[in-house]
């Protein structure tokens, strides 16, 4: 941020591991990185122990592969929830949304991506085995296909239709007020909430 010969090397480091996160510019990380320098160090040092137990101490659902403090995850660990219907998404993003909505009682399954041949992703780096081996366990009565409308996320729903067919299951999908390409992540929670009220079922 300044020229080399005035470099303040602490604060340049700081700029650039800030600058690193998704949607985070150079500017902006310089913002946090002074809005930093101005807090109390107690703030600061909780600031920092908190990511580093993120990044050291949270663990994944062996079931849904949520996020979770330990074992089970809060949905998957939650006997009010309906475990006969499971919602495949793509990402913790998602799911996130989707409970932000509240019109949304069931479990998940998280796959972690998408197909996506372009970029390197077949159905075998996915956790799909594990949906299906949920599913013969005979307990899901119905599959909900949350992931995004792009050309990839309707290959991939495609794909586990195929699969999941063999099951005597409904399978459905979001209904289309979440448009081709759309990302549930970007979509606002009324038109996702009704997309998941009013979902159909899959049509390949």
């Amino acid at each position: 941020m300044l020229r080399d010969n005035h470099s303040i090397k602490l604060l340049d480091e700081a700029v650039e591991a800030f600058s690193s996160l998704p949607g985070v510019g150079r500017k902006s990380a310089l913002r946090l990185a002074l809005h930093i320098l101005n807090q109390p160090r107690e703030s600061v040092d909780r600031f920092v122990k908190s990511i580093s137990s993120l990044s050291k101490d949270i663990k994944y659902c062996p079931v849904c592969r949520m996020i979770s403090d330990s074992g089970l995850c809060p949905f998957c660990g939650d006997k009010s929830r309906d475990s006969s219907i499971i919602c495949v998404v793509e990402s913790i993003r998602d799911v996130l949304s989707i409970e932000n909505t509240s019109q949304y009682n069931g479990h998940y399954h998280i796959l972690g991506g998408i197909i996506s041949p372009m970029d390197g992703v077949g159905p075998n780096d996915l956790p799909i085995k594990e949906l299906i081996d949920r599913i013969a366990s005979g307990d899901v009565l119905e599959v909900v296909f949350a992931l995004s409308t792009s050309m990839e996320g309707e290959t991939t729903s495609f794909y586990l239709f195929k699969k999941l067919s063999q099951f005597p299951i409904k399978i459905t999908t979001i209904a289309r007020g979440v448009g081709f390409g759309d990302e549930l992540e970007y979509t606002d929670e009324l038109t996702l909430g009704r997309s998941i009220l009013n979902r159909q079922l899959f049509k390949p």
